[in-house]
Parts: structure tokens; sequence; C-alpha cells
């Protein structure tokens, strides 16, 4: 057999990289099987542990970690391709993040009764740790990499989202994976003033605050994210601070462990240097066209981004005719670098941005509220080019969405949610042609933001469930927090009584290091209410929601590994600055929630019905209440023993029904029947086995069998001529003690005479008297 070069330096290199794979694993096997697993613990400041160790599961990976706190334990496998994907450009990092009813001692109750596909809360938490490791990996490095999460045992005191941040930095740490870590991530409440460093589920329900603080060395922050209950500025930098102290503790015991265990990392292969004639040439004949373009004020997005397109199309071939030894692709990277660069420049050279703006000032803002009638509330919220439409709908409690044993313990014993906000980002908010299908992570990352950044506001007591629907009709940045603006707006039209109107803002940030080294910050420049170009180009996407009073929801994503806690404050102060004055635009479309009522809203009422009245309401098998809802699209709940929920969707819908609950709720008095007394029965159906018959008009038809029609033996009522309207006598002799049922004979009445017969009418009136 011949091989070619290529063939043998290709198996020369799988061989190598399977004697690498199998040393590493001998080397985990030894250590397991000396009883040395390493392992640290974890000391915070108010006395609680965390345990991260390796070495013991999962040793094929390139990293694996266990953290465990209290009984929750979440292990986490690093593995990464031996090399990277050729004419990869750009970092491919997988997280996947699922939550185990096995962990907790629970079946899934869905069919199959196992797990299925990830559910909101997983994506979420997946995204989580995808945000806060991101940053860390080098900028060349173009390897596939992927992170599994795998729950061990969950208990219902811990959230094993800190713990997978945690056991991911630890495995990442020591792994061969190039990353500049690690990371520590603590989770940080607020309860009467009192930071609380990883609270309880328990002291999560009390506490003002849910923030997540990802930070590496040096104190310098990863990722934020959180929510809380209108958190004043003070209290929320107070918890950054003390969240980012906390997370050294991490740092220091895995950089502990790294140095003792830690496997030397691979080279990262950086891509084709380019010629430096090559990266001259392309920035020599696009320097002044792209300086021109970037400092045009007069550009929107679609000719901004046309007018780049043109540049870059006419670079390219130009410069690949002087260069045809070269891809295009290359040159075409090389120019993107280049823009990049310039744009970010011009910012620093400047006091003005792209778009004409200083660094604080907010893009035109209009706002627009009950757009159509049928709608119970809606609002139509312009920034710059970007606009959204949100829409509120109210239903009965009934439609609260309903959540599974897993996602009621995560979310504090919640079993349903009466507020939902949906986010929909359809291709033509960008002008693009695309496929509108099952919803991405980004739109339900972006939903779960606005929808934290609402729930504060809303009543507790709200006797309807609300769903808010935002579309982005435009997109040019910060479609999440216009989200946040039109959803208040509409909530407002809806005359849901909010506590505060809540409003949301994008803050930015460009960076400059010294001699590129990322640990030294020499210069930056924070941006008010960012574009989409300059979230494109810069290194930082914070995005800051609430009332005037104070915070309900932050979430800050980096390109950078790290920025310091002076940034932090300067950034959120101008979040602040910049809420406040988008709360006044809002304010001149509606202040406050509507007081008159709408045609189109619906209407909830309490009624109280009698114990012995239930039946009557309900009637046979809910056929009253099927009746009601039919006719009316009204809704009866039983709320307690005595009283029933009514809710209508309009207050014409809600007089309509209870006219016929008020019809079926007459008290209609029955006759006292005589035992042994002679009635006149009317026949209203022939059966097979007897006759149906009534002694009165409201009552149920009562069987009157076969046997007793008749001294002789019959088999079918119309042998002895009955039909139905037929008045025949009938004896009453009680009701069956098992079943309830009427017991009537006319087979006794055909002896002598027994006594008189009597008319209902005559009974009903003898027992009257």
């Amino acid at each position: 057999m011949i091989f070619t070069r290529k063939t043998l330096k290709l198996l020369n290199y799988r061989l190598k990289s399977i004697a690498v794979a199998r040393l590493s694993a001998h080397r985990c096997l030894q250590s397991s099987a000396s009883g040395e697993v390493p392992s640290v613990e974890v000391k915070f400041s108010n006395g609680r542990n965390m345990s991260i160790s390796s070495g013991k599961l999962a040793r094929f990976a390139n990293g694996t970690a266990v953290c465990q706190m209290g009984d929750t334990a979440v292990m986490v496998t690093a593995v990464a391709k031996p090399k990277p994907t050729p004419g990869q450009n750009f970092m491919p990092l997988v997280v996947d993040y699922r939550l185990k009813n096995a962990a907790s001692g629970r079946i899934p109750m869905n069919f199959m009764r196992r797990e299925l596909g990830p559910s909101e809360k997983e994506i979420l938490s997946a995204r989580l740790i995808d945000r806060s490791l991101r940053p860390l990996f080098n900028k060349d490095y173009r390897t596939e990499t992927q992170l599994v999460c795998n729950m061990l045992a969950m208990d219902a005191v811990h959230s094993p989202d800190i713990l997978a941040i945690n056991a991911a930095s630890m495995a990442l740490s020591l792994s061969d994976i190039p990353w500049n870590g690690p990371i520590g991530a603590v989770r940080v409440g607020l309860s009467d003033g009192e930071v609380l460093i990883n609270p309880t589920r328990r002291e999560l329900q009390s506490s003002q605050l849910d923030l997540v603080v990802s930070a590496t060395k040096q104190n310098l922050v990863v990722m934020l994210e959180g929510k809380g209950n209108v958190v004043l500025m003070q209290d929320l930098l107070k918890a950054i601070k003390q969240g980012t102290r906390e997370a050294q503790f991490i740092i220091q015991e895995i950089e502990r462990l790294q140095k003792a265990y830690g496997r030397k990392k691979r080279e990262v292969e950086s891509p084709n240097r380019v010629d430096p004639e090559l990266q001259e040439a392309v920035r020599s004949m696009c320097e002044m066209r792209l300086r021109e373009i970037f400092q045009d004020a007069n550009h929107d997005k679609i000719s901004r981004d046309n007018a780049v397109n043109e540049v870059r199309s006419n670079v390219i071939d130009k410069v690949w005719s002087s260069y045809p030894d070269t891809e295009p692709g290359v040159i075409g990277e090389e120019f993107n670098q280049t823009c990049r660069s310039i744009f970010r420049e011009l910012i620093f050279e400047r006091n003005y941005r792209c778009d004409g703006r200083d660094y604080d000032t907010l893009r035109n803002i209009s706002c627009q509220v009950d757009m159509y009638k049928p709608l119970h509330g809606s609002a139509l919220f312009q920034r710059g080019q970007t606009q959204v439409f949100c829409t509120v709908s109210l239903d009965s409690p009934e439609s609260a969405m309903k959540l599974d044993s897993l996602a009621a313990l995560d979310s504090g014993g919640l079993k349903a949610k009466n507020f939902m906000l949906h986010y929909e980002f359809p291709p033509y908010a960008t002008g693009e042609v695309g496929r509108i299908g099952p919803l991405g992570r980004r739109e339900l990352g972006h939903g779960a933001l606005a929808e934290r950044s609402l729930l504060p506001t809303l009543p507790h007591d709200y006797p309807f469930t609300v769903r808010l629907t935002s579309e982005v009709l435009e997109s040019n940045g910060s479609s999440s927090m216009a989200s946040v603006c039109g959803g208040s707006l509409a909530l407002m039209d809806a005359g849901v009584p909010v506590s505060a109107p809540a409003a949301g803002v994008a803050i930015g940030l460009v960076t400059k290091y010294e001699n590129d080294d990322t640990k030294h910050l020499q210069d930056y420049r924070i941006l008010t209410d960012i574009l989409g170009i300059e979230d494109y180009m810069g290194d930082m996407d914070m995005k800051v929601a609430g009332t005037r009073k104070g915070f309900t929801a932050i979430q800050a994503d980096l390109k950078v590994p790290g920025i310091p806690l002076k940034v932090v404050m300067e950034s959120l102060q101008k979040a602040t600055d910049a809420k406040s004055k988008i709360l006044d635009i809002m304010a001149e479309a509606i202040r406050e929630p509507r007081k008159y009522p709408k045609d189109s809203w619906p209407v909830s009422e309490t009624i109280s019905v009698e114990p012995h009245q239930r039946s009557q309401l309900i009637g046979p098998s809910g056929l009253h209440m099927k009746r009601i809802y039919l006719e009316t699209g009204a809704t009866l709940t039983a709320a307690d023993e005595s009283h029933f929920a009514v809710f209508a969707p309009s207050q014409a819908a809600m007089d309509e029904a209870k006219e016929l609950i008020e019809g079926y709720m007459v008290k209609e008095r029955i006759p006292d029947l005589e035992f042994g007394g002679i009635y006149t029965a009317k026949v209203t159906e022939l059966r097979d086995t007897g006759v149906m018959v009534i002694l009165y008009p409201s009552m149920p038809p009562a069987l009157l069998h076969n046997s007793q029609l008749d001294q002789r033996k019959i088999g079918h009522p119309s042998a002895l001529g009955l039909e139905v309207g037929q008045d025949i006598q009938v004896k009453y002799f009680g009701r069956d003690p098992v079943s309830g049922f009427m017991r009537l004979s006319r087979k006794v009445l055909q002896g002598p005479a027994l006594g008189i017969p009597r008319s209902l009418n005559k009974a009903a009136g003898e027992n009257g008297t």
C-alpha cells in the first residue's frame, strides 16, 4: 500500500492525539487509584462553603470538575477538538445545560417519561455560562469546544447555575484548552440593606435583588445578570462590589489547584499572517473613504451599511488584482479588521459618534398608545431606527402558564406564571430574508430580560393573566430595552395598575489597551443608547432597566476579558441619567395607568353560591357552565366552597352571563312526595327497559321498569299502547337507599282500588298548606 505525504502526516497526527489522550487518561486513573482526588474548599465571608473537585469522573474529557454546595452537585466537562476547523472565523463554543429530574428524585411527567428538548430555564442558564466564559478565550482560538453541565444531585436550597459556572471555570483551567481564566461566579441577594452571598432559595424569595456576578483576577467584572424589586443605585453598586470580592476566593482556590494539577495549554494556532504590504495596501485604499462614511451623520443604518459594503467590494477587487495569490476571504477579513480599527479610532479622536451624537445623547424618541380599539392595550415605541409594537392581552387566571416540577422548584415554588412577555424578531426587522420558525435562543433571552424588567412593577394580586407581546418592526440596536419601554406603555394603556412606569437603555464601551495587552486599560469611552454598529464594533453591551426610583434588571455582556469596577459604576450612572430622560418622554404619551375602561376590556367578578346550590349552578356534568361559556364566553372557576370567580371578555358578556346564572339559581321548591301515595305521571320517553316519567315539571325523568308496568310480563312498553305525553297513574315507594332513584309502580294499581290518585299540583298544594 502506498501512502502519500499528506496521508502519512494526517495519520501521524492522529496517532499522536490518541497517545496524548491515553496518557492523560492514564495519569488521571493513577491519581484516582492512589486515592488522590484534586479538590478545594472555597470559604466565603458569610461562613458558607463550596467544594470543587476533579479527576474522579469523566476522565476522557479534556477537563472535568464537580462543584458542590449543600446537597446540590454539578459536573461540567470541557472537550475540544484537536484541530480548528479550516475556514472558521469565529469561536465555536457550545454550552449544554440540562436540569435532570433524576437529580432531584423525580420522574418527568410527559408522555415519554424522560427529558425532552431544553426548557426556557435551561437555555437561559446555558447562555449565562457562555457569556461568563467566552470573553476569556483567545481571539485567535477557532477550535470547536463543548461544555456539558450534568446535574448529579439537586436539593431545594441551592441553585445549580452558579455551581455550573464555577465548575466550568475549573474544568477549563485544568484542561489543555487555551483559556485565560479562571473566573469566579457568585449570586448576590439583598435583604434589609444587607448583602447576601449565594443565598438559599428561601432567602431569595424575600430578597430585593437576585444578581449573578462573574469576575476574574484583579477584581475585573466579566458578566452581570440580575433582577431586582426597584433596587436603589447605591445598593446595586454595593452588591456588585461585594460579589466581585467574593469571587476572588473562588479564583484563588482554582489557581492553586491549576498550578498543582493543570495540564499544559495548547498553542493557539493563529490564522494565516497577512503580509504587511497587503495590510498597508488595504488600509491605504479604504481609510479615507471609511473615515468619510463614519463621520457623515446623514447616513442611516441602511445607507451606511451599503456604503461600507461598496468600499469592501472595491478594495477586495483591487487588492486581489495586485495580490492574486491571496484568497479574497483573507482580504475581506483584513478589511473587516481595518474597518473596526478606524471606527474605534474615530470615537477617541472626536467627541461625536457616527450618527452625530455625543457620548451621552439619546436618539430621537416617539411614543404612541391605544393604536387599535379591539386591543386591550397597545403601544408603538420608536427610538432612532429601532421600532417596537407592543400589545397586551388580558385573560382569566386559568390561562396562566403552568410550570413543571423542576421549573417550579427553581422559581421558588411558583407553580404558574400570570405574566408573560413574548419577544418576536422577524427577519424584515433588519431588511433581510429569513425563515420564521421555532423560537431562537436570542429571542428567548431578550424576552426573558424584558420580562424581568417589567415584572416588579405589576401588582401581585392582579385578577387577570397578562400576556405582553413585543414585535420588533425595525432594529438598529437595543430592541430588548425598547421592548421594556413599549411594554410599560402598553400595560398602562391596558389599565394594568403598575406601580410606576419602567424604561430601559443600552450602554456601550470602547476601550484602548497598552500594546494590545488586555491587562492594562489605557483609555475608554462610554456610549449611551448604542446603535447596532456600535454594539458590533464595541466591547460591551450593558442593558439597564428600571423605574425612576431604582433598577429592576441589568445585563452586561463583554468582549474583553473583564473591566474595572470604576467603568461599571460610571456606566450605571450614565444609564440612570438616560433612564430618567426616557421616562420624561414616555410621560408625554401616557403618565399613569388608564382609569376609564375600554369596551374591549375583560371584567372579573366574584359571586356567592350556597353549598347546596352548587349543583344547580354547575348542572349535570357541568352542562350549565359549558352553556354559559358557549353563549357568552364567560368562564366560572370555583374559588372556594361558597364563591365562584366569573371572568368575561367584556361587560356586556358579563351581564348576559349573570342573567343565565340567576336563571339557574332560582330556588324552585320541590314538592314532598308521600310514601305510598298515588300520583299522576307523564311519559317522556319509551325505552326497551321501561318508560321515563316525571311527576312534576322540573323533575329529572325517572325510570318505570317493564316489570312494574303491568301484572302481565311484557317485553316492551309499546305492547301496552303507551305513548310519549300520556298520563298514567303510579304509586310512589320512596327512593332506593343505594342509588337514590325513585321507586315507582303501576302494576300494584291494577288490583282493587287502594287509594285516590293525586296530581302534582294537588300534592304541591297540600304540602304547601
